[in-house]
């Protein structure tokens, strides 16, 4: 076969007018040129792709498809191929000719007649744009978060990774913020889910406005986004700087009211935590940590707040994971004793006592309540820890009974939120009061102001049941939450406790002052009983009776003890039973 020039294709190649039909049976584009690289054939799948008809190629070059996007360099390396291995085979993209450039998958071999002699060539090529929207499309869900757009975990990790090792190149310093938006999932709860993509949407696009170029926003999952900031300076302090202006300006940009579909303005605030990077071989996922961790901590501040991440961050981070592993054994083995510390009359004397949890661990370290109840109101572990308090409780109410001396006192039990909302709370407290065959009067639960905020009226109902077993009820810590005359009309209470923030400084402090004697006033009009907690000096006690207060607890009156402790105080008449 001979392929000719375009003047002399018509008469001096017609054995190639022989291979038209079988170009036109073959599904991909096909383009013949001779040697001198001249079109000397192609198929109608060519015309359909290009726009090109034949007689408008033939006798040209392909470089009319060219698309501009490829250099001189790109086309050299191609041919050389071709030159030395007799065919090139890769993606292009081409320009048809309506002037639209596509991508195409294309494939040139090199024809040589026997002698070897290069006779021309013939290009076969299909047009991939579909493929090329596919892959694109699987390379955005693989990378980016389909609501809002923003790059996912896995693009931010790579992003960081990259980085980070050209932080350490440089010199410069980076940093990582990460978001929580504060009580979202209120706001889900409420008003469903299409109205909290609607927000997140929001947050999006605020933070897109709030970086430059160069730094990324990412959605880590849920209400949780990511900010990495890179380039920001040589000095850890400055770049410190620079990431906190940047996260106030967050802060300031997600505080704008956001109209929601219903015409309804949500309020939104965040919780940032920031860790630098920089001139540091953490990987990518420690630095995210430091960040979260740093998170924490500005919930833990209150919320719609900023904090750093430092290594006593850490450091505390890893003590509490490390309590609780320790707490979630805890109970199995034993390591919890129950203290009581007494309550007494104006006259000081006992009328019972409030029981105090204390933990005791195998390694003989002791860990306050104020270390581990918070631990465990958030992991739940509260609910069988507070059922084992409420059944030793009842045990020793049981021996008590056994005692002409003890028999009249009462015992108070803590019990948290997440333990009374249980289903069966109340069968469990009317379980234990039968398995020890304890007489109900004797036991009172103490309950926080939290727990009226919420789910009312089964909170009455449960309190309510109770009540008709013969159980008794204190709100405990009142004037630190939100409790209202018409809350304590409602709920049975019999008690009031103030908290020993206002106790501490009521012989002092005039504002403090005020506020014990509108308890006691509301105690008295209300008929409820006062307990002052946290008395510890003889004046407290003395401006407490003048005032109508009635019982008291505090270190003047006993610090927490064991049991045996308590009952020894009472053998040696360093605490004084009624009638004593």
């Amino acid at each position: 076969m001979s392929l000719k020039s375009g003047s002399e294709m018509v008469g001096a190649c017609q054995p190639a007018l022989d291979w038209l039909p079988i170009l036109d049976r073959v599904g991909a584009a096909v383009m013949v040129a001779n040697a001198e690289q001249r079109i000397v054939r192609v198929n109608r799948a060519f015309s359909a792709m290009t726009g090109y008809a034949a007689e408008e190629v033939v006798g040209k070059t392909p470089r009319l498809l060219a698309s501009g996007r490829h250099d001189g360099d790109f086309y050299q390396r191609m041919w050389n191929t071709i030159r030395q291995r007799g065919a090139w085979e890769g993606e292009i993209w081409n320009r048809r000719r309506n002037g639209e450039i596509y991508p195409e998958w294309l494939l040139i071999n090199a024809l040589h007649d026997d002698t070897g002699v290069l006779e021309g060539y013939v290009a076969t090529f299909s047009d991939i744009s579909q493929l090329k929207r596919a892959e694109s499309e699987i390379q955005h869900l693989a990378f980016y978060d389909s609501l809002t757009g923003l790059p996912n975990r896995r693009l931010l990790l790579d992003r960081l990774e990259k980085a980070r090792a050209l932080g350490q190149r440089n010199g410069y310093s980076g940093a990582l913020l990460f978001i929580d938006l504060d009580h979202f999932k209120n706001l889900n709860d409420t008003l469903g889910h299409a109205i909290g993509d609607h927000l997140l949407i929001e947050v999006a696009q605020r933070l897109r406005r709030c970086i430059r170029e160069c730094d990324t926003a990412a959605r880590q999952g849920g209400d949780e986004f990511v900010v990495m900031l890179e380039a920001l300076d040589a000095d850890p302090q400055q770049a410190a700087v620079a990431a906190e202006a940047i996260a106030e300006k967050i802060c300031a940009a997600l505080a704008e009211p956001v109209l929601l579909v219903d015409q309804h303005e949500h309020f939104c605030t965040a919780s940032i935590g920031i860790s630098l990077f920089g001139g540091t071989e953490k990987s990518a996922e420690s630095l995210l940590k430091q960040a979260d961790i740093a998170l924490y901590k500005a919930k833990e501040a209150g919320r719609n707040t900023v904090r750093y991440f430092d290594q006593a961050m850490q450091t505390a981070l890893d003590e509490r994971a490390q309590l609780e592993v320790g707490l979630r054994y805890a109970l199995a083995k034993g390591e919890f004793v129950l203290h009581v510390q007494p309550q007494v009359t104006a006259d000081k004397r006992l009328v019972g006592a409030e029981t105090l949890i204390r933990w005791y661990r195998a390694d003989g370290s002791i860990v306050g309540p104020d270390r581990f109840i918070p631990l465990a109101e958030e992991n739940g572990l509260i609910v069988p820890i507070g059922l084992w308090v409420l059944d030793s409780a009842c045990a020793q109410l049981r021996r008590w009974g056994g005692d002409p001396a003890l028999n009249g006192l009462c015992l108070a039990v803590n019990v948290s939120a997440r333990q009374f909302r249980q289903p069966d709370f109340v069968e469990q407290v009317r379980n234990a009061l039968a398995r020890h065959q304890v007489d109900p009067s004797r036991l009172k639960l103490e309950l926080t102001e939290s727990l009226l905020l919420d789910k009312k009226d089964e909170v009455v109902d449960k309190m309510n049941a109770l009540k008709a077993l013969g159980i008794r009820f204190s709100l405990d810590d009142f004037g630190t939450g939100y409790a209202s005359l018409a809350y304590l009309k409602r709920f049975p209470f019999e008690q009031l406790k103030i908290d020993r923030s206002f106790i501490n400084h009521i012989t002092h402090n005039a504002d403090d002052a005020s506020i014990v004697r509108a308890i006691l006033a509301m105690g008295d009009s209300l008929r409820l009983q006062v307990v002052a907690e946290g008395v510890e000096q003889t004046e407290q006690h003395g401006y407490l009776v003048r005032h109508g207060c009635c019982l008291f607890q505090g270190y003047l009156f006993g610090r927490p003890v064991t049991f045996a402790e308590f009952e020894a105080a009472i053998a040696n008449a360093d605490l004084l039973l009624p009638g004593a």
